[in-house]
């Protein structure tokens, strides 16, 4: 590290990928001697979101799931499936839980400096990545950046979608919760926006989130956010009499554009890397395993992204033929995650759906989804 370079890494942003690359440099042991910038415009003191996933076992931040469930229900006006999700459990980690646990692992074995404020930009030079704080151009010899300065450049025929939602967390004066059983989706919702959905997130007979969650081009006003939650909760739910104690809201990029994994010695992280699955959203998983391939070349001295060849190239065209499916709305969403959940065990779809499926796997699950309508969405894509 020379005089011009006070920093090993930079990690801009402290947020899912940023933070997540910490905890697991500092897990790894080789890295207490690195001088670690990490910069972010927010404290992180807020519960400001939730993040949701299935694993299998074990995973980096078990401490700190809020909530798991081993079953959960598929709901649509053609099905009603309660699913048994082994060996599978879908977990819940809150915002500001995921905030305190890798801040304080971190500090005890790690070497950082936390700055805030706003990333302008970063940029290679000859032998360093460089970061625009504000006003000052700051070099490492790694740029870990999860930041999209701007929306990608699409090209003609990819697909850019949003996965949009707004929460809620009530509590009710009365049990009306069975905390062991989640809702995934529920498509028992107006669908004039595209393919909308609720899942429930109970934690305890009394108190949930709830979260109403759209696929489609375009974000939607608050009232209209809330105007869904109202029918859901009331409708659906039964639920007259409640509290609501927390929101939250966000958008996530649906596309098959191809972010790109890196630009010189600035590698990309989080969905601005590429992390966020196209066709559904799911982004938590994919960056833990980012995250432990970048610090196990670290640590053995190599490339960052040595060996790493992102998604596979069959679970992009599947996601490219999904995208265009939701796109046309032909058939509709409810329709196409109703064939999926109701002719197939639910732990093959949750593998179709994280890419560890086989092929075979997959061609049982593409088998039972409406033939016609995929077979030309398929050719389009091809």
């Amino acid at each position: 590290m020379s005089a011009n370079r006070p920093y090993d890494y930079i990690i801009t942003g402290a947020g899912c990928a940023g933070l997540s690359l910490l905890v697991h440099l500092a897990r790894n042991g080789n890295f207490r001697d690195k001088k670690i910038l990490l910069i972010d415009q927010d404290d992180k003191v807020r519960n400001d979101r939730t993040w949701c996933f299935w694993q299998t076992g074990e995973g980096p931040f078990e401490p700190i799931v809020h909530k798991q469930w081993s079953q959960a229900w598929f709901h649509s006006d053609t099905i009603s499936r309660l699913l048994d999700l082994q060996p599978y459990h879908y977990k819940l980690i809150r915002g500001i839980d995921f905030y305190r646990y890798c801040f304080d692992v971190i500090g005890k074995e790690l070497d950082v400096t936390l700055r805030k404020g706003t990333v302008k930009a970063v940029r290679n030079t000859e032998n360093t990545a460089e970061v625009q704080l504000e006003d000052e151009w700051i070099a490492a010899d790694y740029v870990f950046n999860s930041i999209l300065f701007r929306p990608p450049v699409v090209r003609t025929k990819d697909h850019y979608l949003l996965q949009h939602f707004k929460g809620r967390i009530i509590e009710t004066p009365q049990p009306v919760f069975d905390p062991a059983q989640a809702t995934l989706m529920d498509f028992r919702t107006g669908q004039q926006h595209g393919a909308t959905f609720v899942y429930v997130m109970p934690f305890t007979p009394q108190r949930a989130l709830v979260e109403y969650t759209l696929f489609n081009e375009s974000e939607l006003t608050g009232e209209e956010y809330d105007a869904g939650l109202d029918d859901y909760i009331s409708r659906i739910l039964g639920i007259q009499d409640y509290t609501i104690t927390d929101t939250e809201q966000g958008v996530i990029p649906m596309t098959d554009h191809r972010f790109p994994k890196r630009d010189g010695r600035i590698i990309y992280t989080g969905t601005a890397g590429g992390q966020t699955k196209a066709s559904s959203g799911y982004t938590f998983d994919f960056i833990q395993q980012h995250s432990a391939h970048i610090t196990t070349q670290l640590a053995a001295g190599r490339d960052p992204l040595h060996g790493y060849h992102g998604t596979p190239a069959r679970f992009r065209f599947y996601d490219r033929v999904l995208l265009h499916i939701l796109r046309q709305r032909h058939p509709s969403g409810s329709a196409v995650f109703s064939d999926l959940f109701k002719k197939n065990e639910p732990r093959q779809v949750l593998r179709f759906i994280g890419n560890e499926s086989t092929l075979l796997e997959e061609l049982s699950v593409i088998s039972k989804l409406p033939v016609l309508p995929f077979f030309k969405a398929a050719l389009q894509q091809l």
